[in-house]
């Protein structure tokens, strides 16, 4: 130990030299900071994105809290103006809803009177001994056949169904829900 002087007295000194420091690269911290990247990085991301949108969601609120509202620099005429419009269209709308509603009340008095006279015809033809469906089925088919301007032609060449001989017990009919026993094998499971 030559660097290092000493003497006998209390006042004594020691001086220790190092010596200088060599080329000291970042290898070591880089392997270090790969290594936390390679356990974590998924983490890493996730947590940057998080930080990014709650930075954008601060900014936003922000901006929204400094930004003067609309309402407070509009002109008083101007909200006087919209209102009575609104108002004035809020009117109309009314009134043409009131008119549908009586035009579709009228309807309903119409029909429950319709009914009320079918029934009274239903009972006074009950009473005389007639059979009282043919009639208002008369009277229905003439009402509809009066009111609706399109005539319903019959329909021609109307072919049965089935065919006459078709016994849905036979299995027979070639339908596609018919049953057929499985396959014998060692692949039919179980």
């Amino acid at each position: 130990m030559d660097d290092v002087t000493s003497e006998d007295d209390y006042d004594s000194t020691f001086h220790v030299k190092k010596p200088p420091l060599k080329n000291q690269d970042l290898s070591s911290l880089s392997l270090t900071v790969e290594e936390f990247v390679a356990h974590y990085g998924w983490y890493l991301l996730f947590g940057a994105v998080m930080f990014y949108l709650l930075i954008l969601h601060f900014n936003k609120r922000r901006s929204s809290q400094h930004s003067p509202t609309p309402q407070d620099s509009q002109d008083p005429t101007l909200v006087e103006r919209r209102q009575e419009a609104m108002a004035a269209a809020r009117m109309k709308m009314q009134e043409e809803l009131d008119a549908k509603a009586s035009i579709f009340r009228e309807k309903q008095k119409l029909q429950e009177e319709e009914k009320r006279r079918q029934k009274i015809e239903m009972w006074e033809s009950m009473q005389q001994g007639k059979s009282y469906k043919g009639a208002t089925k008369l009277s229905q088919t003439t009402d509809e056949a009066s009111s609706s301007q399109t005539v319903l032609k019959p329909k021609k060449d109307k072919r049965p169904f089935r065919n006459a001989d078709y016994n849905p017990l036979t299995g027979q009919g070639g339908g596609s829900c018919s049953w057929r026993p499985g396959m014998r094998g060692p692949s039919s499971g179980g």
